[in-house]
């Protein structure tokens, strides 16, 4: 990914040519894993190719504000924040439910992985986001940290409750509410 060794030694043209056809690479090779993130984020096709597309335009938009480090982290904080702010719009529209597909004939494989849909979707956002950071893409829970604002501590707490919220979910149990005074 670019690092420092693509930040330019001087402001010669062909340094920043350089930088620039390295940062474009870089962006576009991270596609594949944007739309993954993204898709299981969102749980839409369709509305995740729409986040992609706009981090991307973001991204390239912003490509000269782009001070050097991992590209990675930078995408996966614009596309987490761009997901963010689509939720607090929809926050504020009413919601329609869609009906879930209960086929008695679906194969074992096909119900699991509605069981597993099930589970990650009855996540609350931040869990769900940090679990599938850590877990899908593989970052480090300090790159999941820097991509949310948050300590790294928060990170390790949101996945252990993620991971145990699943678990309890795939195993048939209900998970018990804390009591908050």
């Amino acid at each position: 990914m670019l690092g420092k060794a693509f930040a330019p030694h001087d402001s010669c043209n062909s340094c920043n040519l350089v930088l620039m056809s390295a940062f474009r690479q870089s962006v576009e090779a991270m596609i594949p894993a944007l739309r993954r993130y993204a898709r299981a984020l969102a749980r839409d096709a369709d509305i995740a190719d729409d986040l992609v597309q706009d981090t991307l335009v973001r991204a390239l938009r912003s490509e000269r504000l782009f001070l050097g480090g991992d590209v990675r982290s930078w995408l996966y904080t614009i596309l987490t924040n761009l997901n963010k702010n689509r939720r607090r719009s929809l926050a504020r529209r009413p919601q329609f439910m869609p009906l879930l597909d209960n086929n008695p004939d679906a194969s074992g494989t096909e119900a699991e992985g509605r069981d597993i849909a099930r589970a990650l979707a009855s996540l609350v956002e931040e869990q769900r986001s940090v679990l599938l950071l850590v877990m899908l893409e593989g970052l480090s829970y300090r790159e999941v940290a820097d991509i949310q604002g948050v300590p790294i501590g928060t990170v390790m707490s949101r996945l252990a409750r993620a991971r145990a919220h699943v678990k309890a979910s795939l195993e048939g149990e209900r998970t018990a509410l804390r009591r908050v005074k």
